[in-house]
């Protein structure tokens, strides 16, 4: 059943980064310019947690305290679950449905190279689209 596509081969690799001290402002504002829905922190290059929309949705906007005032680290998703890029999209998607992820971001000798995404999967292996689907059920009934 493996096809021997690797998560290298369908991950994104100009991966967007910022410190855990940089401001949520910031982090939106980068999110913004690059048009994309997840940003990874880091620190000294090692991926320390990740910020999607939804974290900034439920963390910032709902609890109405001021952006600026925010900083990465205080609203990351942390401790970060990441895959190594030589790991199968198989393994990739797996990992994802047993951790309710979408997003996993992809390391070379604990580097961050890339990020693979469900979508990334779907479009690139869609035969891997009912083992995420499970995913996708599990968090419609909470």
């Amino acid at each position: 059943m493996d096809s021997g596509l690797l998560v290298r081969d369908v991950m994104s690799k100009n991966v967007k980064t910022v410190r855990p001290n940089s401001t949520i402002n910031e982090v939106v504002r980068k999110m913004n310019k690059f048009e994309i829905g997840s940003i990874i922190v880091v620190d000294n290059e090692k991926p320390v947690g990740i910020i999607t929309e939804r974290d900034i949705l439920r963390r910032v906007l709902e609890v109405t305290v001021a952006s600026e005032a925010m900083k990465a680290k205080e609203i990351m998703s942390s401790p970060i679950i990441t895959i190594g890029s030589q790991a199968t999209t198989e393994e990739a998607a797996t990992l994802m449905n047993s951790k309710s992820i979408k997003k996993l971001p992809a390391l070379e000798n604990g580097k961050l190279v890339g990020i693979v995404t469900s979508t990334d999967i779907v479009r690139n292996e869609p035969r891997l689209v009912e083992t995420l689907s499970k995913m996708m059920w599990k968090k419609a009934k909470e």
